[in-house]
């Protein structure tokens, strides 16, 4: 609330009447209709006073916003000359929001003011990596100031930049630029909803038509995008080099100083940025024709050199500037936003980009490499035929065909792409080992790529799953489909391992954070506006909007035995019963069958639920109880009302089941089963049936279980294999606490060669009798099950 900062007044809604007036003026700005929409609705007569709302329209609402709460810093509106013409750029005191970031109340508890190290053993010979405080660039610089200004505080200003679209049709675009601080903890930093980035300026989106000439054109545009961060960053400078005091969120005032410290953005944004020319690498000197290879020799660019040839615009002529800037590895550009900017490398700053290095990068290429190497026909008949999970996005009309997929939609594909191709036959009978590796070996990658806390251990691996890819990659060009693989991004990679030692884990400085704010700093934006000089409107109404389980049912035990497919329910529930009753003894399986078998269960249904969620709630009661994170169903196949032809099929997933041994890695204690029923007993027929000092759990499930886990998984594909567990050819079951179910867990069917037409998404589990279990659904499959 806004009340300690108005007038000391002791109303908390201040300066609205009441809760109610304070929600509903809430409501308009952030989720309600358009301004002359809510203004029909207030002209209604005597809604605006039966409300007892302190205005009568939008007008009236943004004149109390705008003049009486506080807020971020305004955004003010300059020009900047190039090539003869002004442009208009939007921007805030970068000084006033890192103040805003490092001061807000709410970030007070997570906030870090000094590097860390951090070990997992006491000779702290193992260091771990995470937070941006954990990583040795803070840790170096720290050191560096601590020479000239004793107990500074540094704040690692984090800048990010990227032209989005904001329009369907007519080519409109927006060009922010964001801002956040290193010293907000990550988990707070990544979340849009906690505001912990800001939207700092627009940059022009001219496409500068009037320079006829190309390369004018785009030197133009370069010294445009520079001249303008110049302008909004410059305030660094002072600011960095003799630091200023401020208070943090905590009320304790520090004396700091703000340095940038990374960039993130995507490819074209980093050589924009750095002044590299395309199809090289915006941090290091290695060879364009060399980009493929995973030894040959780089060097982070001479900063000093660069610097030295960029002085050469003020000493000497225009031909001698662009002669050794040529000679520096870079574009010639005027005074670059970054050139007097204390403690900054800029070729250091470049991060890892998840979003665009490798999911919009390399994964994009590795399908078509794929499709090209396995037949799309093959491809797609595998993807209709998975079975469903929460975690797993069905692709029904298969993934080749598909055109312009985010780096969300890659992301899913990958949750299953090596699982579709492990029975593949490669053309010219080549041995399909090399293609399962390297594809293996990317997506390992990938997955490494976005531990949230490393060590220098895992960092070993991270390497050598790049090595697995580099060492089998060839298959491609063997196959026909590459003749070399000198991309950027794949050179990126190499660059990873050094960037989490300086700059912490990857979901510090991730585009996909950025991504997400262009939908409610930008895109919102702009659909509020009347598209007329757009960025005035785009700016005030950003201002003004910062001030600003299932059903339960009994089912008959006969359902549950023909539409449930809970073959044995009566017979796996009668042997639950009888350990329960004979808990302290060890039971032979004749003896547990002869006790089971006088068991006369008391009642003829159960209270059936369909679906076990686990929310995103952690052991400290943060997070958010609507999202859902997993889920595990299991009920029936059923008609939709009022239409006969439409069924909506079964759904009985399976489940990684703890046998109350297992451990949070890893899988010793735990089986694969698919649960055909989640019940619960009432409690007068539990008191019947079970000891007064061994009363079940409220929530039981019937489980099919699957073959146990072999001592190693396959060398190919590192996915282990399992099938049905039978006895006598009847599938075993049991009943289970669901409190054993640890999380869902996705099966991928070994197809063969061709995968049998009858074969669907709905029937694969019950149709297929041997399947790999999917590492790639998320990160703590890929930990657990490696």
């Amino acid at each position: 609330m806004y009340a300690s900062s108005i007038d000391g007044t002791e109303n908390p809604y201040a300066p609205f009447h009441s809760q109610m007036d304070w929600e509903i003026a809430r409501w308009a700005k952030l989720r309600g209709p358009s301004s002359t929409a809510f203004s029909d609705l207030l002209s209604i007569d005597g809604v605006s006073e039966r409300l007892c709302l302190s205005y009568k329209n939008a007008r009236e609402l943004n004149r109390i916003i705008d003049t009486q709460l506080p807020g971020r810093p305004k955004f003010r509106r300059e020009q900047v000359v190039i090539a003869g013409e002004a442009f208009d750029i939007f921007y805030r005191d970068v000084i006033k929001c890192i103040k805003d970031l490092f001061g807000n109340p709410d970030f007070a508890d997570f906030l870090v003011f000094a590097p860390e190290r951090h070990y997992t053993d006491a000779d702290e010979t193992v260091r771990l990596f995470s937070d941006m405080h954990t990583g040795k660039w803070w840790w170096n610089t720290q050191k560096t100031l601590d020479k000239q200004q004793p107990g500074a505080t540094i704040i690692p200003v984090i800048i990010s930049t990227d032209k989005t679209q904001v329009t369907m049709f007519r080519n409109k675009t927006a060009y922010p630029v964001y801002l956040t601080i290193g010293n907000i903890l990550k988990e707070i930093r990544r979340k849009p909803s906690q505001r912990a980035q800001i939207l700092l300026g627009y940059l022009p989106t001219t496409r500068l038509e009037h320079i006829t000439n190309k390369a004018s054109r785009r030197r133009s545009a370069a010294n445009l995008y520079h001249a303008c961060m110049a302008r909004i960053l410059s305030p660094l400078e002072k600011a960095g080099l003799n630091g200023l005091a401020m208070r943090s969120g905590d009320g304790i005032s520090r004396y700091c100083h703000p340095l940038f410290a990374c960039f993130v953005g995507d490819y074209p944004e980093q050589l924009l940025a750095t002044g590299v020319k395309t199809t090289e690498c915006p941090k290091c000197n290695i060879p364009p024709d060399e980009l493929e290879s995973s030894t040959a020799p780089f060097e982070i660019r001479d900063l000093d050199a660069v610097l030295d040839a960029l002085a050469t615009i003020d000493v000497g002529d225009l031909t001698d500037f662009i002669q050794a800037c040529r000679n520096a590895g870079i574009k010639p550009i005027v005074h670059p936003f970054w050139e007097r900017l204390p403690h900054v490398n800029i070729f250091q700053a470049i991060t890892p980009d998840i979003l665009h290095q490798l999911y919009q990068g390399l994964v994009k290429h590795l399908l078509g490499w794929l499709a090209q190497a396995c037949g799309t026909a093959k491809i797609d008949a595998w993807c209709r035929r998975l079975p469903p999970n929460h975690h797993i996005r069905l692709f029904t009309k298969g993934i080749t065909s598909l055109s312009r997929l985010s780096g969300t939609e890659h992301a899913q594909i990958c949750r299953f792409l090596l699982g579709i191709i492990i029975d593949i036959r490669l053309p010219g009978n080549l041995d399909s080992a090399r293609l399962l590796r390297a594809v293996r070996g990317l997506l390992d990658f990938l997955y490494l790529a976005q531990y949230p806390c490393h060590s220098s251990e895992t960092l070993s691996l991270l390497d050598e799953a790049l090595s697995l890819f580099h060492d089998n990659k060839q298959i491609f060009v063997d196959l026909g489909i590459r003749n070399n693989f000198n991309l950027p991004k794949l050179h990126a990679t190499r660059h990873y391992a050094s960037m989490i030692r300086l700059y912490g884990t990857t979901d510090n400085y991730n585009t996909e954070y950025t991504e997400r704010l262009h939908i409610d700093l930008t895109k919102d934006a702009y659909r509020a506006t009347n598209h007329k000089d757009e960025f005035a409107q785009m700016t005030q109404w950003l201002e003004r909007k910062e001030k600003i389980h299932p059903n339960v049912k009994a089912v008959p035990i006969q359902r549950l035995i023909l539409d449930y497919g809970a073959i044995y329910f009566r017979e796996a529930l009668a042997r639950y019963i009888a350990q329960q009753n004979h808990i302290n003894e060890t039971l032979s399986r004749r003896r547990l069958e002869d006790l089971a078998a006088n068991i006369v269960l008391p009642f003829r249904s159960v209270a059936v639920h369909h679906k076990i969620k686990w929310v995103s709630i952690d052991a400290r009661g943060h997070g958010d109880p609507c999202v859902t994170v997993d889920s595990v169903h299991a009920k029936p196949g059923r008609t939709r009302t009022h239409q006969r032809n439409d069924t909506v099929p079964a759904r009985f997933d399976t489940a990684l089941i703890n046998d109350g041994t297992g451990d949070s890695v890893g899988i010793k204690g735990y089986r694969v089963g698919q649960i055909r029923t989640i019940f619960s007993i009432r409690e007068q027929d539990t008191q019947l049936m079970f000891p007064p000092t061994h009363q079940p759990p409220k929530h039981l499930a019937y489980v099919e279980w699957f073959t146990p886990f072999s001592s190693m998984p396959d060398s190919r594909h590192g996915m282990y294999k399992i099938s049905r567990f039978l006895c006598s050819g009847e599938r075993v079951a049991s009943i289970i606490p669901v409190s054993n179910i640890a999380r869902s867990i996705h099966l991928l069917p070994k197809f063969g060669p061709v995968a049998p037409r009858h074969w669907t998404s709905n029937t694969i589990l019950e149709e297929c009798n041997t399947f790999f279990v999917n590492c790639y659904i998320d990160r703590y499959s890929f930990v657990a099950l490696r």
